[in-house]
């Protein structure tokens, strides 16, 4: 189970029910927990390729995925994908972001300020592959926190866009999941509250805007000081 912890650290995101662990057996083994946590994965979470150098690590969602299942640390039954067309619905992402803005992205004409300030350059925002990938990411976080419901916890091999706004797209991250998420469940009266933890080296602060007016949903941030988005959110 480290070993699984330490492949995720390179992209995964993890969604935890405490509630339901509260009915588990919590003296089982790492190895049966491994053997029957639910992994989420979508075969778009690793497209469009990028140029060569690029910043982004986009072939990193499939490495994970494909390094689990060669070392044994997961198997292919205990993987599930999002199947339905369409894989978000437009209700649910509009709970989060603004409607000229999932337009203009859907459609691939964002202008070039809103495209510098994503940072996947003009070519990848207009190939319609990132528009599967990113509505892929926020449909398996959605997946996965569903997961975790049932079982107590579930993980995804890709998602975790925190810095996306409900206008704007910022740091790689165009369509927010884990807001999309939270508003959704809420909303379905699946879970009473939520609580976003991000321990991703780099602020939250989408997520945190996204949430803002949402009491049900706190974010909690821990990330270093110096680095991306130079003007950190206040506490």
């Amino acid at each position: 189970m480290w070993r699984l912890h330490e492949l995720m650290r390179l992209g995964g995101r993890c969604c935890c029910c405490q509630p339901a662990m509260r009915h588990r057996n919590l003296s089982v083994s790492c190895a049966g927990m491994a053997s029957s946590l639910p992994v989420v994965h979508h075969p778009s979470y690793s497209r469009p390729q990028l140029p060569p150098g690029h910043r982004f690590p986009m072939k990193v969602f499939e490495e994970i995925y494909t390094r689990l299942l060669r070392q044994g640390l997961i198997h292919p039954h205990q993987v599930h994908q999002p199947q339905t067309q369409p894989l978000v619905s437009e209700a649910a992402l509009h709970m989060v972001h603004d409607k000229d803005y999932l337009r203009a992205f859907t459609t691939m004409t964002l202008n070039d300020e809103q495209i510098r300030r994503i940072g996947f350059g003009v070519a990848c925002m207009r190939n319609p592959d990132v528009v599967e990938r990113t509505l892929a990411e926020v449909a398996g976080t959605l997946l996965t926190a569903r997961l975790a419901l049932q079982h107590g916890l579930a993980v995804n091999t890709a998602g975790g866009t925190h810095h996306a706004y409900p206008a704007a797209g910022s740091g790689f991250c165009i369509l927010n999941d884990l807001a999309v998420t939270a508003k959704v469940l809420l909303s379905e009266g699946a879970v009473q509250r939520v609580a976003v933890l991000d321990l991703d080296v780099h602020q939250g602060d989408g997520t945190a805007v996204c949430l803002q007016d949402e009491p049900r949903a706190p974010t909690l941030s821990v990330h270093c000081q110096s680095n991306f988005p130079a003007r950190k959110l206040a506490p």
